[in-house]
């Protein structure tokens, strides 16, 4: 027997959209809904492996349930906008997939289902091949379809929560969850209706007793039967009350009526015709890579190919890739992947698929060539030739070297860590009053929302309507209980054990050195970023974040040496934008805080107090994010009135730099990108959105691009000084490069010679821009040495 699944489209769709985050392209055009479509035909494929697939639609205009009863449905609300444009944009996935697609004018997708169903129950009883015959799973986001379910011969297969929480119903799990089985569904509905189509039912007949009547009289038909003879006993046996039998006599026509709109036809105007081929035969991949790749979707082609051909994908600097024919230089395949990043940094850390999808070609030479002949065209060669080409070997040597690490240490971490989490668990259990898993966002909710009844104004919800209890939405509710603190300092001490203290010991090599990967192409911005493990995210500003940093240690014989640009986005921001107040602090040597504050509340800097510095620092940093009045309310802890104050002063005392952050939104808007002062550029196809939130986003994204891309730039053009020098003064066995925080270089010097190479390494990371490129102001760089990363901060 093959089996084929029955796509309740639009349910499915439906469910997506309100499970998952609203998901949009750099264009803008919204996916969220065509991404959770997508996921679950991989997760059907991966469950079910189906032989066949097909598709079921709606269609636009009014069904004969409408003709018949206008307030059918009446009571949902308006379909997004978001939303429409993803349904019609859905049939394109199936199009890629090779699922055909049925539909009819008038006829909901229910009924081109139950249609299809009825059809190949015919198909089956005449196909004398028991090989040839089908077993139908209908895949949909509701329960309107159990109705169609037949023993184990059709089943339906639905979401019981987001797109991940799957559920099979045959004719046995019905009767398990409802107490009778498919073919009363309707039945059932018309007795108590259903809301959320607007079918009337009974009034004041709920899910009890309308239960209870199927379960006694199975049919409405057959209930008004008895009625009819005068039968009253059978429903006071049956558990109904004078009121509800008086119910079920008045409104017979209601209750056969809701029926017939409940009922799904299975004789829809269509001729369903078993595909030609099986699906997994049937996929081009080339084609559905190609639609993937333009609504932006890196991950699925691998769960695809796997789901498929029930391979694992294999990997290559730890991401994962899709097998190919081609044998591929692995420093071939490197090069082209940070081109490809240059000349759209929006696809990160890019894979043999993304080189593939970019050139729409499968051979490696022409994607390589077209690659290259768009950095050309986009005016970014030297950004390849300049930087990230020449920075390669200098991070290979990084990952050769390593890091050492006290084993040690972070065992006696971990013991305390654990320790110390276990004593919390206690505590919350105790606050709470009962035992739950604490990692669980739904158990915690409930004992949140529903045990302890705490509300957070402005509370927000999930993706998927639970109650939020992400940090921000637990920031709200610190002070209203004594449960909340704790859950805080346990989520932080869960997270450093997992992601730090108990990963890294695994990853070291028998000299116990850490041998991080470090991607150059690992942000937009142009910031690198490192894996196994991420250290660019470990935290610093707790104590308990800070203690990871003290397993970082010299080899015998060697000092740590921690070399940090200081204020460098500041400082950027200052001489990019040619505001001179800003200048002028930086030139003078001046504390940046200090002098704002003192500018900005219009009093000498000795008289700035801590409050007024703090005040500054939150905007200084705030203004070069894109940060607006609500945010800085909210960081500055003030009213929205004195925050639109503070905004106001601070940008007519440095109007030149308000000036350049709005050149760089209508020039992103114009240009569709920014660019560093190098010339790195960054698209932003969504500042032009028609959708509010995309379009703010870019434009948040867009004022700080220059700024922290340029900063990128200097820091990796300062590692590939770093290293010339190392290699030119023959210090390759005296001086390594370690690692890249964003800011800050750690390297590893011979004792002997760390103070005067240091010396040497922060006078290069200062002139690596001149004084006319920076204004005159100095990128000033700060040295510190010591036995461990944890004392250098």
């Amino acid at each position: 027997m093959k089996r084929l699944i029955l796509l309740d489209s639009h349910a499915i769709l439906h469910r997506a959209y309100h499970a998952l985050p609203d998901f949009a392209t750099s264009k803008g055009e919204p996916t969220g809904a065509l991404y959770g479509l997508s996921t679950m035909v991989i997760k059907i494929i991966e469950d079910l492996k189906p032989d066949y697939i097909v598709a079921c639609y709606d269609l636009k205009g009014p069904t004969y349930r409408h003709e018949i009863y206008k307030e059918y449905k009446a009571g949902r609300q308006k379909t997004d906008d978001d939303l429409i444009t993803q349904i019609n944009r859905s049939q394109d996935v199936f199009k890629a997939l090779n699922i055909p697609i049925y539909s009819k004018a008038g006829f909901e997708a229910d009924d081109i289902i139950g249609t299809i169903v009825e059809q190949v129950k015919i198909q089956n009883l005449q196909d004398k091949n028991e090989s040839e015959k089908l077993e139908v799973i209908i895949a949909s986001g509701d329960m309107d379809t159990m109705q169609l379910i037949d023993g184990t011969d059709v089943k339906v297969y639905t979401l019981k929560k987001g797109i991940k929480d799957t559920i099979m119903y045959d004719e046995e799990a019905v009767i398990e969850r409802f107490g009778f089985g498919p073919k009363l569904i309707p039945d059932y509905k018309g007795l108590r209706g259903d809301p959320s189509d607007n079918i009337p039912g009974i009034r004041g007949i709920g899910e009890k007793s309308g239960t209870s009547l199927i379960v006694a009289f199975g049919t409405i038909e057959n209930m008004y039967k008895e009625l009819e003879k005068g039968n009253e006993k059978a429903f006071v046996k049956a558990g109904m009350s004078p009121r509800l039998i008086q119910l079920l006599k008045d409104n017979k026509e209601e209750a056969e009526f809701s029926k017939m709109l409940a009922v799904i036809r299975r004789d829809a105007p269509i001729d369903f015709v078993i595909p030609g081929k099986i699906f997994k035969e049937d996929v081009d991949m080339e084609k559905i890579r190609n639609f993937w790749n333009e609504l932006e979707f890196r991950t699925l082609m691998p769960r695809l190919e796997k789901a498929i051909n029930g391979k694992p994908a294999e990997l290559f600097d730890g991401v994962e890739q899709v097998k190919k024919v081609e044998e591929i230089d692995p420093a071939e395949l490197e090069k082209t992947a940070l081109a490809l990043w240059i000349v759209t940094s929006n696809i990160t850390n890019p894979t043999l698929d993304d080189i593939y999808a970019f050139g729409h070609t499968e051979k490696f030479a022409e994607a390589t060539k077209i690659i290259f002949a768009e950095l050309d065209k986009r005016n970014v060669r030297k950004i390849y030739d300049d930087i990230e080409l020449p920075l390669i070997p200098v991070v290979h040597k990084m990952e050769k070297r390593g890091v050492k690490i006290n084993r040690k240490l972070l065992g006696e971490l971990s013991k305390k860590y654990h320790a110390t989490l276990a004593d919390l668990e206690k505590k919350i259990w105790e606050l709470a009053g009962v035992e739950f898993n604490i990692a669980s966002p739904k158990q915690l909710g409930e004992i949140l929302f529903d045990k302890l009844g705490l509300k957070a104004k402005n509370a927000k919800k999930t993706a998927g309507g639970a109650r939020s209890t992400k940090e921000s939405e637990l920031e709200k509710m610190r002070d209203m209980h004594p449960i909340v603190p704790f859950i805080f300092e346990y989520r932080e001490i869960a997270k450093l054990l997992g992601t730090y203290i108990d990963a890294i010991p695994p990853l070291l090599d028998k000299e116990n050195r850490l041998h991080t990967h470090f991607i150059q192409s690992g942000s937009t911005t142009g910031r690198m970023a490192s894996q196994d493990p991420g250290l660019q995210n470990i935290p610093i500003k707790t104590e308990l974040g800070k203690n990871i940093r003290y397993a970082f240690i010299p080899e015998k014989g060697f000092k740590l040496v921690s070399l940090d640009y200081s204020q460098m986005e500041l400082r950027i921001a200052a001489f990019m934008s040619g505001d001179q107040k800003l200048i002028d602090i930086f030139k003078k040597g001046e504390d940046v805080h200090t002098a704002v504050a003192a500018s900005v509340f219009k009093v000498d800097p000795k008289e700035v107090t801590s409050e007024m510095r703090r005040r500054a620092k939150v905007i200084n940093f705030g203004i070069i994010y894109g940060m607006g009045v609500n945010a800085l309310k909210q960081n500055l802890g003030s009213t929205r009135e004195e925050a639109q104050t503070f905004l106001n002063d601070y940008f007519s005392t440095f109007s030149t730099l308000a000036s350049y952050l709005d050149n760089v939104k209508a020039e992103t808007a114009e240009r569709g990108y920014t660019e560093t002062f190098y010339g790195r550029r960054r698209y932003f196809e969504g500042i032009n959105s028609k959708l509010p939130f995309i379009r703010a986003a870019a434009e948040r994204m867009a004022i700080n691009a220059p700024i922290q891309g340029t900063e990128a730039d200097v820091i990796k053009l300062a590692m590939i000084k770093i290293d010339e020098y190392l290699t030119k003064n023959k210090l390759e066995d005296t001086a390594y490069l370690l690692l890249q925080v964003h800011d800050e270089l750690v390297c590893e010097i011979r004792e002997d010679k760390a103070e005067e190479i240091s010396k040497e390494i922060t006078k290069i990371m200062q002139e690596v821009m001149g004084p006319k490129d920076t204004s005159g102001i100095i990128l000033t760089a700060q040295a510190a040495i010591g036995d461990s990363w944890g004392e250098l901060k």
